[in-house]
């Protein structure tokens, strides 16, 4: 099919009643995931640990879309053992989660989301092609029966105008003034469809969906766990973003986008209570029943999914004796798990990783 890829805005009505109906409900329930991030206490530690597990399901879940498949058990090993046991599948999971911190920290820096931030995000993950925008023509996108299906811009000059009318988009609400979680189902079909990078474009594109939320204050941290739904609903994705560009199908797109938002949100306010509530029941566990109970060993319990001997005996500055007292300790009790790996020994938070393995079909912890 040959491209006919227009600017944003489209031309069509983005207020039906249906549209309407969806956005209320789905603004209602990101606005309930941020008054929950606002409320939790002990903020600082609890939103370190929520970034660092969080980010991790979403870099999992937006890695299987591109059929780069790896499980927490292995990323959880990665994690305290680093590169000892990492598989290219590991490999390029981390590199999302270091792209998705990396554009987290380029939005807090500039409070903008450009063209070159897309880039340097891009430029993260580890990607077949040359990292940056396409200069050469032949990316064309084939469905599974290997059959070309679409044809995105092929001249680097027209790729270079969509992606400055795409940052204009974003950045400037004057130029286009609507409800964000709308202007978010536009700016993700306008990515990919554009697909600006000869590789990664899916993962940046995702990524660039949860950064847009931060940017517009919708979220304090970009922790909306989209991929999942994504997973779910893969085969629907992918149909309705060619549906836009075959029948401009706009409306059935945006629902779908919406839809993500609202169940994501509720599937992400059901899982930071859940961590927040095996938080304060270790929390309370150990207060009672150990001398050795500290704040800072909690939080390296819950920072930490997978545990080593290591981690406690930094964090806490004590010997590597009493470590694995602590550790196996708590193991005996059964709140943590303790396996190993060669001649190392490992913990898992049994409560935490509980609440991640949660429908999670790809775990076999």
């Amino acid at each position: 099919m040959k491209n006919n890829l227009a600017p944003l805005p489209p031309k069509v009505d983005l207020e039906t009643k249906a549209i309407l109906k969806k956005q209320s409900s789905a603004n209602r329930y990101l606005a309930e995931l941020k008054g929950i991030l606002g409320a939790i206490p002990n903020q600082e530690i609890l939103t370190e640990i929520l970034i660092k597990t969080l980010f991790l399901q979403e870099a999992k879940d937006s890695s299987a879309i591109e059929n780069i498949i790896t499980t927490q058990d292995e990323l959880f090993k990665d994690e305290i053992f680093k590169k000892k046991l990492i598989n290219s599948a590991t490999k390029e999971v981390r590199n999302y989660e270091v792209a998705l911190k990396a554009g987290f920290r380029l939005i807090l820096q500039k409070h903008i989301l450009t063209t070159n931030m897309m880039v340097e995000i891009q430029s993260h993950l580890q990607v077949e092609e040359e990292p940056g925008l396409r200069s050469l023509p032949g990316t064309v996108l084939k469905n599974r029966y290997n059959e070309v299906i679409y044809t995105p811009p092929q001249d680097s000059e027209v790729i270079i105008n969509l992606m400055t009318n795409l940052e204009k988009f974003i950045n400037e609400d004057e130029f286009f003034s609507a409800d964000s979680l709308v202007k978010m189902a536009l700016i993700h079909y306008q990515f990919e469809s554009i697909h600006p990078f000869y590789d990664g474009n899916g993962r940046t594109g995702r990524i660039v969906n949860v950064l847009y939320l931060t940017l517009k204050d919708l979220l304090p941290i970009p922790i909306l766990y989209l991929s999942r739904y994504i997973v779910q609903n893969k085969n629907q994705y992918y149909e309705l973003l060619q549906k836009v560009r075959t029948e401009l199908a706009w409306e059935e797109w945006i629902l779908y986008i919406l839809d993500a938002i609202e169940s994501t949100s509720k599937q992400t306010i059901s899982m930071i209570q859940d961590i927040y509530q095996a938080y304060l029941d270790y929390q309370a566990k150990m207060e009672a029943k150990y001398k050795f109970y500290s704040l800072d060993l909690l939080n390296i319990l819950f920072k930490y999914p997978y545990t080593k001997i290591d981690l406690v005996t930094k964090g806490l500055n004590v010997s590597r004796i009493t470590a694995t007292t602590y550790l196996d300790t708590l193991a005996e009790d059964q709140l943590l798990k303790k396996e190993s790996v060669g001649k190392n020994n490992y913990y898992i938070n049994v409560a935490l990783l509980k609440i991640l393995s949660k429908n999670d079909k790809n775990q076999h912890v």
